[in-house]
């Protein structure tokens, strides 16, 4: 079916909205379901406040917006800090000027393609390695593209390999 006719059935529509991963054959549908309520829970003593300042003491340390969610879930009792403080831990950094330049699932592919490259300097014949290397770009480019156009990158932000490391440094 074409996908004009999809936009004219909208229960069809539904069938083909899920998007398959980009490298490989996964259409997977399970993922995580946050509570009902938006609420933070009864027993959790905690002001907004507080958990600001323990995501910009976080965020001083090294540590990425994602770190700072699981640190706070995990030790502190904060299921989800955008229902305790009103948003989420991304603005909390931009308000206070400590938000990281590059967005971190960017950073985190330019990561691993920083750590393949230099795999591939000490074993040069593995090619799948060499195939893995070209996927992970080609999706770094898509990324970046992306980022560009909602205004996240600088518009001649470039990723060249060359200087990768440096960045992830």
């Amino acid at each position: 079916r074409s996908p004009s006719s999809a936009r004219a059935c909208p229960t069809l529509s539904s069938q083909l909205a899920t998007m398959g991963r980009m490298h490989s054959k996964g259409k997977g549908i399970s993922k995580s379901a946050l509570p009902y309520r938006r609420t933070p829970p009864s027993w959790l003593k905690t002001n907004p406040t507080e958990v600001i300042e323990q995501i910009c003491k976080f965020a001083r340390k090294g540590m990425t917006p994602s770190q700072c969610g699981v640190v706070l879930r995990d030790s502190h009792g904060v299921a989800q800090v955008a229902h305790l403080t009103g948003s989420k831990i991304l603005r909390i950094l931009k308000k206070n000027g400590l938000a990281p330049d590059v967005p971190e699932d960017l950073y985190m592919l330019i990561k691993k393609a920083v750590s393949v490259r230099k795999h591939l300097e000490r074993f040069r014949k593995d090619k799948d390695a060499k195939f893995r290397l070209i996927l992970i770009e080609s999706r770094i480019h898509r990324v970046a593209r992306y980022y560009k156009t909602v205004k996240a990158l600088p518009p001649t932000w470039k990723y060249e390999s060359a200087t990768a490391a440096s960045l992830v440094a």
